[in-house]
């Protein structure tokens, strides 16, 4: 039989990981189906309603892989309850008679990288540290490449809609299928010649987006919130990508729990400690607003929640909070966007004796 690999989508992020898969593994691999209302449809009436929307979403790729094919699933999510997720996942899967192998990348929060070579050691016996090693590097280097260049594409506002949107998708192209690293560093300063080609306006309002991962990062559960904002000529920033959560979240989380000790003294687990620095940080850099996300019942933020409405009274700076579930629609939340941008411009005009 052969053995196909599939996993879950976050964002982008699929198609950089699908390559270094099939370096590593040696067999086949298969992105998931891009999420739909279907996808979502499979993974709610599968799941324990108590669980959180991105179990419920990834159940929903899951079936939809496997009944194209799939046999072998991995799971890349942690950091919060979702990382004790697994032996879920499997078991209602295996009940519904699917034959298949899974894998996780991280257990509770953790792992490391002779976890990650015996892992993929059991399904390639010829891998070596030192191809897993390398093929990493290549992938991470691809994907920190790819994050700053979305860091740049969010806060302009281009005059001709979609021209950002056309380039990312042969940037990322270009990207995956290119192994050499001088080679890629050469991709990467071409596009960004390009990128600076494009016409742009003036945004007229500056949004920052914090909250939880998977709603940061993909699209479809926000019902693609970043391109609703773009509509209203708003420039965005947004912190979490997978550059932040391998690289940067550990190495400065100590410093932003010392930069908000007088707000929380404890760490309170996810992105949820840091999304109080960041909503400081947003403030300290002149942003007109903030928009915070979380899938429903998600128990560090809703934690978090008081914290940052203390914050955004005391240091006039407006935040919005916007919670997903399986059940919302794009109505909802088309309406209350905006009403905030409206806000924001009536508060920014005022301000400026307009």
């Amino acid at each position: 039989m052969n053995r196909i690999i599939s996993f879950p989508h976050v964002g982008d992020y699929s198609y950089f990981i699908k390559p270094f898969l099939e370096k590593v593994t040696l067999e086949k691999v298969k992105i998931a189906p891009p999420i739909t209302k279907k996808t979502v449809e499979i993974g709610s009436k599968l799941s324990p309603d108590s669980v959180c929307m991105p179990f419920k979403y990834n159940i929903g790729c899951y079936v939809e892989a496997l009944e194209e094919g799939a046999n072998i699933l991995f799971q890349f999510g942690g950091g919060c309850r979702y990382g004790n997720y697994a032996e879920l996942q499997k078991t209602i899967l295996s009940d519904l008679g699917y034959e298949f192998e899974f894998y996780e990348f991280i257990k509770k929060g953790k792992t490391s990288f002779n976890y990650i070579y015996k892992t993929f050691k059991s399904i390639n016996s010829e891998l070596t540290r030192m191809t897993l090693l390398k093929e990493l590097i290549l992938v991470f280097l691809k994907i920190m490449i790819f994050d700053k260049s979305e860091h740049y594409t969010r806060k302009k506002i281009e005059k001709d809609e979609g021209e950002f949107k056309k380039l990312k998708y042969k940037f990322i192209n270009d990207l995956c299928n290119e192994r050499n690293i001088f080679k890629i560093f050469k991709i990467k300063h071409h596009y960004k010649l390009k990128r600076k080609t494009i016409k742009v306006k003036k945004p007229k309002l500056k949004v920052g987006i914090i909250g939880e991962l998977y709603t940061a990062m993909e699209p479809f559960s926000t019902f693609n919130l970043e391109n609703e904002l773009k509509k209203y000529d708003i420039s965005v920033k947004r912190f979490t990508d997978v550059s932040y959560l391998l690289f940067y979240k550990k190495l400065f989380h100590p410093f932003f729990r010392f930069k908000i000790k007088d707000y929380l003294k404890y760490h309170i687990g996810a992105d949820a400690t840091c999304n109080v620095y960041r909503l400081l940080y947003l403030k300290k850099k002149g942003y007109d607003g903030v928009i915070h996300t979380k899938p429903f019942g998600c128990t560090p933020e809703v934690g978090v929640m008081p914290i940052l409405s203390k914050i955004s009274n005391e240091e006039n700076i407006p935040i919005m909070f916007l919670s997903f579930d399986t059940q919302d629609s794009d109505t909802g939340m088309r309406t209350r966007i905006e009403a905030f941008n409206d806000m924001l411009l009536m508060r920014k005009e005022k301000k400026n004796g307009k």
